[in-house]
């Protein structure tokens, strides 16, 4: 038996990747907390304060205010001044924790991470059993794909993403045209486009019952009534020429029927229709995915929702990684013979395809 030799060094620096990984996750949590608690909010808008001010303007509890503190103290991200006992949320962090920051707001996101970790036990059997795990084991997912789609939408949609993916679309939406928007969600998008091109007519569409239930309570309370929203399986969606635009935000690589799916799309697009399709920027290809600083959380997310919600449904579990390459292959066969593939600046996570039939 041949012992290998080990690179002392190489192994030193595993190790300290090792620690900044654990301490990143775990900060993780705290950053969530920090999120959903307004802390860094509070922080942001006070001069530099104690523990017991921070605490008070929040109206949170100061020990454990403090102790998240210390977290994030000890972690480089706020200030402390011993002698003063003060606290500090440096601007330049601040520009990416706080709700302020808008799609900038890392903070928001770290919330992913104990929303995965609620089903760990579960994606830990579905390796040793095959499966997947269903939407109903997400019970906060609902509402926080709204809060995210919110904060992109809201500061991207109407102003960004159209004009500079689909222009030749945008005046068509000012005169008035039909547009259906696929695994719609909480129906941000639906009712941003309803709400800016009024002569338009959107359509969401979405399983989840809570999701169609948001999405309409929202229609209601903007006073729109030229968005309407169905509960469907899109798998299942016969519309022959029905709409002039069609949208899917993120929506397809989690369909336990894509090709399906696409293919109900390009049917119910009228001549001279254009399917926009927003999903993830990354390739088919692991290796090229190497180097990119996005693939790491993406395959994360795709192993403990993505994938796994699809394989649930018996689907194909394409993962959040199914990449540009599948993506053009299964648009082709779904019935598109143009397809072009864009970016939006601000955007990191998604690319664009513009899709004709």
């Amino acid at each position: 038996m041949t012992t290998q030799t080990i690179d002392q060094a190489k192994a030193e620096a595993f190790a300290g990747k090792m620690l900044e990984v654990l301490t990143g996750g775990t900060l993780s949590l705290m950053f969530s907390v920090g999120h959903r608690t307004g802390l860094f909010d509070t922080l942001a808008a006070l001069p530099p304060s104690t523990s017991e001010e921070i605490a008070a303007a929040a109206g949170l509890n100061e020990r454990y205010v403090r102790e998240w503190l210390g977290g994030l103290t000890s972690g480089g991200i706020i200030e402390y001044d011993p002698a003063t006992k003060a606290y500090r949320l440096p601007a330049e962090h601040a520009a990416f924790l706080t709700r302020a920051a808008g799609p900038d707001n890392f903070a928001f996101m770290t919330q992913y991470t104990a929303l995965m970790g609620n089903v760990e036990d579960k994606i830990v059997d579905c390796f040793r059993k095959g499966g997947g795990v269903t939407y109903s084991d997400y019970p906060a997912f609902v509402g926080l794909q709204k809060e995210e789609t919110a904060r992109v939408y809201d500061a991207f949609l109407i102003d960004g993403i159209l004009p500079s993916v689909v222009p030749e679309v945008t005046e068509r939406l000012s005169q008035g045209i039909d547009v259906a928007d696929i695994g719609c969600g909480g129906g941000r998008a639906v009712n941003l486009m309803a709400k800016a091109y009024t002569g338009s007519r959107v359509t969401g569409y979405d399983f989840l019952e809570e999701s169609i239930a948001t999405a309409s309570a929202e229609a209601k309370a903007w006073g729109l009534t030229n968005a309407r929203f169905e509960q469907a399986d899109v798998a299942g969606l016969e519309v022959s020429q029905g709409y002039d635009f069609i949208t899917a935000f993120d929506a397809i690589h989690d369909q336990a029927r894509p090709r399906q799916v696409l293919a109900n799309i390009a049917r119910a697009l009228r001549p001279g229709g254009v399917f926009m399709l927003a999903d993830i920027a990354a390739s088919s290809h692991v290796e090229k995915n190497i180097g990119n600083p996005w693939a790491p959380l993406f395959y994360t997310w795709s192993t403990f929702h993505c994938m796994t919600v699809s394989l649930a449904q018996g689907g194909e579990g394409l993962g959040t990684c199914w990449g540009t390459e599948l993506a053009q292959e299964l648009l082709a066969e779904a019935g598109f013979t143009s397809v072009d593939v864009r970016q939006v600046e601000g955007d990191p996570i998604n690319a664009y395809y513009v899709c004709r039939k």
